[in-house]
């Protein structure tokens, strides 16, 4: 049992705690006007308190939010596992199927050499490439041409395909050691023979001064519309077929022209390419009445 003494603790405990609950608020309230008054009248001192306090619960703080980061961590991973594991089985999957396409094309390749072994098909010679810089722009009115930095030193020969990586921009006309000059698609003096890619219907692309190109000696069933893709066609020796030159452009009821992929108003690199074909080089028209001259 509990003795006296407790009861009389307990006794003057209980106005105790009624003061208290009464008078906490008010008193809350008054520290908090004091704090202000005092922040008002000593800004170095609240400064200090405020450093000190930050100082002592940082600690705690950091100690707090220690499990919080831990936490975060582990649910990252988790979902970093996930992401893995389902990687892991689209890698597989797509393994599969490199597997499956690397069987056939080996496949492929055996029945391709037996057919060549029978029918005795002569390989085409690999292309080759010399990359040039334009370092002169002769363009104007009468002239569409452009010089480069690559001549004969480097394997450059004359009636080159000379490409960017948009199309065919021309050929080598003339050739020197170590510079050529390019003969652009759009010169009056330069002819493509050229087919649209969908059709094969054979033309010839025939420069004129002008940004477009025309379209000559096409068949009188040909239609080309805007935007048919139009591509070398190999005929006469000059380029092999498949280069890309242009699309059909839209011009109402005039004459069929083509608009090259080749921006030549921004030539600055150019690769002429060497395709080993067997066969003439096309001459222009001034090189004709030179020869003629002579």
């Amino acid at each position: 049992m509990r003795g006296p003494g407790y009861r009389f603790a307990k006794r003057l405990a209980m106005p105790l705690r009624g003061l208290a609950h009464r008078f906490v608020y008010p008193l809350l309230i008054l520290g908090a006007f004091a704090l202000m008054i005092l922040g008002k009248a000593d800004l170095v001192l609240i400064e200090r308190m405020r450093a000190t306090m930050a100082d002592a619960l940082a600690p705690i703080l950091s100690f707090m939010s220690e499990p919080a980061a831990r936490v975060a961590d582990v649910i990252e991973h988790g979902r970093e596992l996930v992401r893995l594991r389902d990687e892991n089985v689209q890698l597989r999957l797509e393994n599969e199927r490199l597997r499956q396409w690397q069987l056939v094309a080996n496949k492929l390749e055996q029945e391709n050499a037996r057919l060549r072994d029978l029918t005795r098909v002569v390989v085409e010679s690999p292309a080759s490439m010399v990359s040039a810089r334009v370092v002169a722009d002769a363009g104007g009115i009468f002239v569409h041409s452009v010089l480069i930095g690559a001549g004969a030193r480097l394997g450059v020969g004359k009636g080159n395909a000379v490409m960017t990586a948009d199309g065919l921009a021309g050929r080598v006309a003339t050739l020197g050691d170590r510079s050529a000059r390019v003969l652009l698609l759009t010169d009056l003096n330069s002819r493509i023979p050229v087919m649209i890619e969908s059709t094969r219907e054979r033309a010839m692309l025939a420069g004129d001064n002008s940004p477009l190109p025309r379209l000559l000696h096409l068949p009188s069933t040909a239609h080309p519309h805007p935007g048919d893709r139009i591509v070398t066609s190999g005929d006469g020796g000059s380029f092999p077929a498949g280069l890309s030159v242009g699309i059909v452009a839209d011009n109402g009821d005039g004459p069929f022209r083509v608009q090259p992929f080749v921006d030549f108003n921004r030539l600055e690199f150019v690769r002429v390419i060497d395709f080993k074909v067997e066969g003439p080089v096309v001459q222009t028209e001034v090189s004709r009445g030179r020869a003629r001259a002579r």
